[in-house]
This record gives C-alpha cells, sequence and structure tokens, in this order.
C-alpha cells in the first residue's frame, strides 16, 4: 500500500522491449535505500518489482496489462517519474490509500497558473472513472495523492500548491501529457456493494 506523497523523481535510464513486454531502468537514490530483490516501488503510481538494481538504478518489468492501462509504455529514456516505495507498518499516514493499481489514464486539458504560485490542473475525465471521481475526494495522479477541486460530466481538476509542483512530475507535464490515474479504493468498493441493490 502506498500513500501517494512521492518520495523522488527518478529518471528514466532505458526502455527496453521484452516480447511484449519490457523491462524499464529507472535511475533513483532515495528509493534505494532499502531496496531488495522483489520489493514494490511505485513509479508514477504504478506498483513494480524490483527485478535488479545497483547502487543507482533499479530495473522493472511492465507486462502488456500494464503497458496497455497506464503511461509507463510512453515512457522514454531521460523521462522524469514519481517514485514511492510502500509504507512502512510503523510510518506516517499523510496522504490517502493509493493501491498502486492504475485504473487508467487521462490527459492534461489545461493549465492555469494563478497569482500565490499555485496551479490548477484540469483533465480529461475518461467515462470508465467517472463514477468515482466526486468534489473533494481522493484521488491519485501519476502516484500523487490529490484532492478533486472540481469535476464536470467531462473531466476534473485539481489544486496543486507550489511545493508539489516542484518536487513531483507535475512541475513538467504539458496540456496533452498523459497522466496516471488511480481512483479512491473506497469508491469502487461502495459501488461494488451497491450495485446488487440498484
Amino acid at each position: 500500500m502506498f500513500t501517494g506523497l512521492v518520495e523522488e523523481v527518478g529518471t528514466v535510464r532505458a526502455v527496453n522491449p521484452v516480447g511484449d513486454g519490457a523491462r524499464v531502468e529507472i535511475e533513483a537514490a532515495v528509493v534505494l535505500s532499502d531496496a531488495e530483490m522483489g520489493a514494490s516501488i511505485a513509479v508514477n503510481g504504478c506498483c513494480l518489482t524490483v527485478v535488479e538494481f545497483d547502487a543507482t538504478s533499479w530495473a522493472a518489468d511492465a507486462v502488456p496489462e500494464t503497458l496497455d492501462r497506464t503511461n509507463i509504455g510512453a515512457l522514454l529514456p531521460g523521462d522524469r517519474v514519481n517514485l514511492e516505495r510502500p509504507l512502512a507498518a510503523n510510518g506516517r499516514y499523510g496522504g490517502h490509500v493509493v493501491q498502486g493499481h492504475v485504473d487508467g489514464t487521462a490527459n492534461v486539458a489545461s493549465i492555469d497558473e494563478h497569482d500565490d504560485g499555485s496551479f490548477r490542473y484540469t483533465f480529461e475525465l475518461p467515462p470508465s472513472l467517472a463514477n468515482y471521481v466526486v468534489e473533494k475526494g481522493s484521488i491519485a495522479v501519476d502516484g500523487i495523492s490529490l484532492t478533486v477541486a472540481g469535476v464536470d460530466a467531462t473531466s476534473f481538476s485539481i489544486a496543486v500548491i507550489p511545493h508539489t509542483h516542484e518536487v513531483t512530475t507535475l512541475g513538467h507535464r504539458t496540456v496533452g501529457d498523459k497522466v496516471n490515474i488511480e481512483a479512491d479504493v473506497l469508491a469502487k468498493y461502495v459501488e461494488r456493494l451497491v450495485r446488487p441493490s440498484l
């Protein structure tokens, strides 16, 4: 389980095809401090498994399902990615429950900067995720725990403080970029429970 609090921004070193999947190599520092084979690390909110590592980088295998459902398949050498290790049992819980199971992707529709240095990002809302996105609810965008500031039938927006803009990949996103979206797991369970009664 993750919290959506990005620990560092890593850099993609290589993306090598492996059959219809890929091996992704990422340069990092913080998330490698206690790395071990088989450990989980979220990359742009997508939980991946460490299959190789050294002092400055690590690698994970992305299967076709991952490549189809996330923006991992579009990564290129030099791209920056948000990285987070799972929450330690004795850790402080600061974001929201993020499973690292990406529901789909959305494109950046607009970016507006405010006088106080904050930003408002608007994203296209895929119809398959519309039921799970509510105003003031939680959402993970590229693995970042955020609060939905507004939502309508075709889009949702988030307000981003300067710190988040500076220490995550949001500060490098432009209109048209594709981001990973994970809806709040609570919304998905509630829908599943009430669906038979509807």
